[in-house]
């Protein structure tokens, strides 16, 4: 398409230097005017057709086709196929998924867009997988020089989470006791949140303490909210207009049939989700951006 513009561009150079060579005495300075309005109008019509061509094909290459969504037991039956049929490793698929969350937020969030002196992201993490996927995004975070501290107040004793807890904890990664109850200070002394509570493994609602509580608090704070996979508090299968409202949305392996009701800033991460799977449960996925482990929906 650029190079259909500059053709465009240089078609209408090659004329006003024929027509400046030839009929230059003779010309009027308004003709001249004209000519050059009319050029310059040409180009900016090519070039507004172009932009809009882009956007329209960016937009149906991305968009989220309804077939493309998934309800909880489906995501739970491909993360099946993934661990048994396939052979991957619980490990190995919450460290792709907290990789590639971690970049979403850089692109969501990038240092110089924070307007606090420090880049300091807290990230509240859930007892179960969607609580791991946010201990390896803090991680990487830290790699990609970001500050995260993580309250974490319901741990588990399977291994694999432990080992993904030993790892921040050796990175110095803090972790707080408690959640301040005081908005503000969560509002003063933190960028974003990320939302790692409740994935779709978890009974949605947070109906059970320390969730109620912080779920409250996260419904006041001012300052962005990151959701991962599934924002805390929503069903899985259906919009809950009750729940916390995050800025951004990560989706990963497939966007959750709730995300249909999502108006944020939409990612889905982890490029990685075999074709037969995406063939067998009907998914018709946005194309990702070159090399990218992830695409904004």
């Amino acid at each position: 398409m650029d190079q259909k513009i500059e053709s465009v561009l240089q078609l209408i150079k090659q004329c006003y230097s024929k027509l400046a060579q030839s009929r230059m005495r003779t010309l009027s300075f308004p003709t001249l005017w004209a000519f050059l309005l009319t050029a310059a109008w040409l180009s900016g019509v090519v070039r507004a057709t172009t932009c809009i061509i882009s956007t329209l094909s960016h937009m149906t290459r991305n968009s989220v086709p309804h077939n493309s969504v998934i309800r909880k037991k489906e995501a739970a039956v491909i993360e099946k196929e993934l661990l048994k049929e396939y052979r991957f490793g619980q490990q190995q698929l919450i460290e792709i998924w907290g990789h590639a969350c971690a970049l979403a937020i850089t692109k969501a969030f990038p240092l110089s867009a924070f307007s606090k002196k420090q880049p300091t992201v807290l990230v509240i993490c859930g007892p179960e997988q969607n609580g791991s996927v946010g201990l390896v995004c803090a991680r990487h975070l830290r790699i990609f020089e970001y500050e995260p501290t993580i309250f974490y107040p319901k741990r588990t004793q399977i291994t694999i989470y432990q080992d993904f807890t030993t790892q921040c904890e050796k990175m110095d990664i803090p972790f707080l006791s408690y959640l301040p109850t005081e908005v503000q200070l969560i509002n003063d002394a933190y960028n974003i949140v990320i939302d790692a509570i409740l994935g779709t493994e978890s009974d949605q609602g947070g109906e059970q303490e320390p969730f109620t509580s912080i779920l409250s608090t996260l419904k006041q704070v001012k300052i962005p909210i990151a959701s991962v996979d599934v924002p805390s508090g929503w069903d899985v299968d259906k919009v809950n207009a009750d729940g916390i409202t995050p800025e951004v949305l990560i989706s990963l392996n497939a966007p959750k049939k709730c995300a249909k009701g999502f108006s944020g800033k939409h990612f889905l991460a982890g490029r990685f989700l075999p074709y037969d799977i995406q063939k067998k449960f009907d998914l018709n996925l946005p194309e990702f951006p070159g090399t990218d482990s992830l695409v904004q929906l």
